[in-house]
Parts: structure tokens; C-alpha cells; sequence
């Protein structure tokens, strides 16, 4: 016989996620709707990971296996439905990968009965996260995730190793893994991005050079390279894309997000940029564009950033982040950016691809001077009243 409290909390569940979202009404920049609740919250995942439900083995209901928190979803849109390959992080501080369901992409996400059990090819591995997802012209369904690994050059136990993972996939259910990718110039990598075409007949990546596991040192920001063959990915030259530059969103470091939209003026990336504050770190959302010819030349830049956390997003387990790595566009045209607050939870912003190139196109780019930003702003209100003076 079922534990009585299994039942209350099972109901209390079914009620969050029959829960409807909608757009916050008040909240307005043209460029996007913020929807009023989160997506996914550690309250989504089901019971049964959690709790032993027999009472002869748990007799308080106890839960054995907590979850701390559901963040950083990689995304795909596959047969009219949109899947979330979510990053769950157990209260044992070790993340792995679960896939969430919904029909409408802003609500009803539902996670499938088991966790994704990747193949244990890599013994050195202790952790897994922040997976993209790339539908590749190729036919498979690519995984891109962080690899963690402790490093053995030191005793301290804080230091670790990144490195970039690689599954694919044709049914986010059966997993095949691949060597990590090897960039022959850069130590480490996170926040690696499978770009979804060929480039000259090879795979391209876009990567994150970094020294160490924390600072990008001399990484200068997002880079590109190409390999020969997936299954033992080998990049011996990165070109940098978008820059890191100081007294800027990015001037700490940055990062790709979600896999780039493809549109007539060209490839458009939602990324992240982190920059130092005296409460931290800071993380936001930002977009540029590079070319559909040559996908490591940036050809638009604007400026500032497209997501900040706001209100409770600001707080959770990391406060004062949102932080990106899956997107989906549907038949519709319509972009669904999904994002997590504060490494805790995960969040949706629904726009178009008519909008984001508007943003990406149209919007002034950063001139890094207060004195120019302000000239840039005084232009842009001196047009304004000109425009107004004429509707009189």
C-alpha cells in the first residue's frame, strides 16, 4: 500500500504542471514576451526519482535522492513538439541529463520516466552539464556538453578540467558517445556549440578557449573551428568570433549558447557575457550575427544585452545570472529562447525570427566610450522630437 503523503504530493505536482503559463504583461521591450512562470523547477521532476515509494523500505516517505535544481536546457523541436534536455543537478551536487516534454513550449513540460544514463566511456569523468543540442544536416540529433574531470596536476580540490563532450542521437533516447573533442591550441573547453551545416564540407564548431577551468585567461572570446571527422573530433585552429572587450557585458568572459538561426541576413547567436561586479559575477544574454557564407565573421553586433535577470530571477543557488544553451524555432517562425536563472531554474522568452533580425540588424552597435554612447542617445532622441515636431 501507497504511502498516503505520495498521494498529496503527487497531486500537488499534477497541479504545477497543469499549471498555464502566459506572457507577463508587464513586462514590454518589443523584441520578446518573458513568460510570468518558469518552465521547468526542481518541482517538475517525478516522484519516483526521488522518493522509494515502497513503506516497508521507507516508512516516513523520506526522499533518498533530492534534487537541487533544473537548469541550463539544451532544446529541439522534433514532430510538432518541443524537448528540453535539461540539466538536473542532485543534492549530491553531481548534474546529469533528463529529457522534458511539451505540445506548446511554454508549458506542460513533462520529464520522460528515466534520466538519460549516457555511455561510461570516460573514467575520469566525475561531471556532466550544460548539453546543446544540434539537429545537423548529417541526419543525427548532436549532444555538445561540459565534461568535468578532477584535476590530478594539484591537490586542491576546487581545480578541475573542462572539456567538450560529444553524443548523438536519432531519438533522444538511444545515446551513442564520441571521443571529446581535442583543440589543439586551447587546454581546456566549455560552452561548445555544433554549427547545425557543413562548412567547406567539414563539421564546425564554435568554442570557448580557455586556460583553466575558471578563467578564460588569454581566450579572447567565442571561437570557430572546423574538423574532418566527428567521431574523434580534432580542431588544430580556432578564429574568434565574437570578442570579449573591456567595460562591456563580455568583459569577464563570454560564451555560445544556443545553436545559431539560421536567417537571410545571416547566422544569428544568442550567447552569454559575463562581466565582474562587487556582488560577482554577472551573467546576461546577448545576440550577434555572423556571416551565412563564412559563419566565423561577425557582420552584426548590437549593442548591450537581450536578457537580464530580473525580479526573482535574480536569486537562486548562483544570484544575478541567466544563462542560455537551447533555442528552437517552430514552422511559425516563432523563436522560443529558453533560459535559466540563477543556476536554479528554467525560464522561456517567446519571440520571431522577423524580430530578432530587426535586433540584431537594426540596433546600434556598442561605440565602448561613455562620451559616444551618449552622442549615440542624443541622436537617436534628436530624430525622435524632429519625428514628433512633424506629427503636430
Amino acid at each position: 500500500m501507497l504511502h498516503k503523503r505520495y498521494e498529496e504530493e503527487l497531486k500537488k505536482q499534477e497541479t504545477l504542471l497543469c499549471r498555464k503559463n502566459e506572457a507577463d504583461p508587464d513586462f514590454y521591450n518589443g523584441v520578446y514576451d518573458r513568460y510570468r512562470y518558469p518552465v521547468l523547477t526542481r518541482e517538475h521532476i517525478p516522484l519516483t526519482w526521488q522518493y522509494d515509494l515502497n513503506p516497508q523500505t521507507n516508512p516516513y516517505f523520506m526522499k533518498r535522492l533530492g534534487i537541487n535544481a533544473v537548469m541550463n536546457s539544451g532544446a529541439i523541436y522534433l514532430n510538432g513538439k518541443y524537448y528540453l534536455v535539461a540539466r538536473i543537478e542532485g543534492d549530491d551536487r553531481k548534474s546529469f541529463f533528463g529529457v522534458a516534454e511539451s505540445d506548446n513550449g511554454v508549458d506542460g513540460f513533462r520529464f520522460w520516466d528515466y534520466p538519460i544514463l549516457l555511455p561510461d566511456t570516460c573514467p575520469e569523468e566525475t561531471n556532466v552539464y550544460d548539453m546543446r543540442l544540434t539537429k545537423h544536416e548529417d541526419g543525427y540529433i548532436y549532444g555538445v556538453f561540459c565534461s568535468e574531470s578532477k584535476d590530478t596536476t594539484t591537490s586542491d580540490l576546487s581545480a578541475a578540467v573542462a572539456a567538450a563532450g560529444i553524443v548523438r542521437t536519432k531519438d533522444l533516447k538511444e545515446w551513442e558517445r564520441l571521443a571529446n573533442l581535442v583543440t589543439l591550441r586551447s587546454p581546456q573547453q566549455r560552452n561548445v556549440v555544433l554549427h547545425p551545416e557543413f562548412v567547406d564540407g567539414k563539421y564546425a564548431f564554435y568554442t570557448r578557449p580557455m586556460d583553466d577551468f575558471i578563467d578564460t585567461g588569454s581566450g579572447g572570446g567565442i571561437g570557430f573551428g572546423l574538423c574532418e571527422d566527428i567521431t574523434h573530433a580534432v580542431i588544430d585552429e580556432e578564429k574568434m568570433t565574437s570578442l570579449r572587450k573591456y567595460h562591456t557585458i563580455t568583459e569577464a568572459k563570454n560564451g555560445a549558447g544556443a545553436v545559431p538561426i539560421r536567417t537571410q541576413r545571416g547566422w544569428i547567436h544568442i550567447a552569454h557575457g559575463v562581466r565582474n561586479t562587487a556582488a560577482g559575477l554577472r551573467y546576461v544574454i546577448y545576440a550577434f550575427a555572423t556571416d551565412l557564407k563564412d559563419p566565423s565573421r561577425v557582420n552584426a553586433e548590437p549593442s548591450g544585452l537581450l536578457i537580464r535577470p530580473r525580479q526573482q530571477e535574480r536569486v537562486g543557488d548562483v544570484s544575478n545570472v541567466v544563462f542560455t544553451n537551447g533555442a528552437i524555432v517552430n514552422e511559425k517562425g516563432e523563436v522560443y529562447i529558453y533560459y535559466a536563472s540563477c543556476d536554479t531554474r528554467m525560464h522561456v522568452a517567446v519571440t520571431t525570427v522577423d524580430k530578432l533580425m530587426d535586433y540584431v540588424f537594426n540596433t546600434p552597435s556598442d561605440p565602448l566610450r561613455s562620451v559616444e554612447c551618449v552622442a549615440q542617445r542624443c541622436e537617436l532622441i534628436r530624430r525622435n522630437l524632429e519625428f514628433l515636431e512633424g506629427q503636430r
